[in-house]
């Protein structure tokens, strides 16, 4: 079962533009929870929270369980993080509510196994991971940490796709076919290219005024 992750958060009553900067004035992050059919809620953030989450890696796949005093947790993803274009700073935070039986849209780390083995990696292959993270739809309560992709036998020229994953730890993938998740690539070779000198021509050779230029007329 995959860590639950408590923010606390506080109300905000009045929604808007206005009001988002108001909150942000004040020192927190405007935030809202949606989703399982209810009002949305909003609150605001402490900015250390959010970003300590951000910095973990991952986060769109954790389940948060925010704290407001004097209400239930609610059990929620954090969907969407909107940052200041100039300080990059959070500016905004959306929570999706998530209801009871529902399995709900999570990207899962690719981890790859037996690189220092694979005959194609020790032979110069690259392997080229063409989905760092995979979109599946999971159980909130046993989201994967990680997928495990083992790449030990991979030769040169090799793909391996969603079916070689390990485990799939009782997801199902979004995209609805058996997708490419890594291929080894040949290795790059670089030609090195030598720019010989022109040859010099007789009139280099004999130079300006030189021995074999013409006299010049007295």
């Amino acid at each position: 079962m995959v860590q639950t992750i408590r923010i606390e958060a506080a109300a905000r009553e009045r929604a808007g533009k206005g009001a988002a900067r108001a909150t942000r004035r004040g020192g927190s992050v405007p935030a809202v929870i949606y989703g399982a059919k209810q009002e949305a809620t909003l609150l605001s953030l402490d900015p250390r929270d959010v970003m300590k989450e951000l910095h973990k890696g991952g986060w769109q796949s954790h389940l948060y369980e925010v704290a407001v005093a004097g209400a239930a947790p609610v059990r929620c993803l954090m969907r969407d993080v909107q940052f200041h274009p100039v300080s990059d700073q959070p500016i905004h935070v959306d929570f999706q509510r998530l209801a009871v039986g529902q399995k709900i849209r999570v990207k899962v780390p690719v981890v790859l196994l037996g690189e220092d083995v694979s005959p194609g990696i020790k032979a110069g292959g690259v392997p080229n991971l063409v989905r760092r993270d995979l979109e599946v739809l999971s159980d909130p309560d046993n989201v994967p940490e990680r997928f495990e992709l083992d790449v030990s036998a991979a030769e040169i020229g090799d793909t391996l796709r969603w079916s070689n994953v390990k485990d799939h730890q009782g997801t199902s993938p979004t995209i609805p076919r058996d997708f490419v998740v890594l291929t080894v690539a040949p290795p790059v070779v670089v030609e090195e290219v030598v720019v010989a000198a022109p040859a010099a021509t007789p009139a280099d050779a004999k130079g300006k005024g030189g021995k074999g230029a013409p006299a010049k007329k007295k």
